[in-house]
């Protein structure tokens, strides 16, 4: 039986802003780290560990797996590791950002936050 996305929710931050940041196409390590601090605006900047430990879980549920093919070697270190996300990764930052914007309607509901 496929796994359900909802039981994958809520992800914390870390899972959360590698799979937007897989979200448009295959990405090195160093290349996630610097996509989620621009993503952010630079108030999350994730390191190594908490990249690679992420990473290594992501791998385990079948949200994100190693990409087999690389870029020419001329072009690029070969000790990097591709990543890319998997159907399910896609349906699950899918899933959790569909649950996010209804947290920020009930927050507009409840003037929590106020949206110019």
């Amino acid at each position: 039986m496929p796994e359900k996305q909802t039981s994958f929710q809520p992800l914390t931050p870390a899972v959360y802003h590698i799979l937007l940041a897989l979200s448009d196409g295959e990405k090195h390590g160093y290349a996630i780290m610097k996509d989620v601090e621009a993503q952010t605006g630079g108030r999350v900047k994730m390191g190594p560990g908490t990249l690679y430990g992420s990473v290594k879980r992501m791998i385990a549920a079948n949200l994100i797996e190693e990409a087999a093919e690389r870029p020419d070697s001329e072009l690029d270190n070969e000790r990097r590791r591709y990543y890319r996300l998997s159907g399910l990764g896609r349906r699950v930052v899918a899933a959790e950002t569909q649950r996010l914007m209804q947290a920020v309607r009930v927050a507009r509901q409840k003037h929590v936050i106020v949206c110019s």
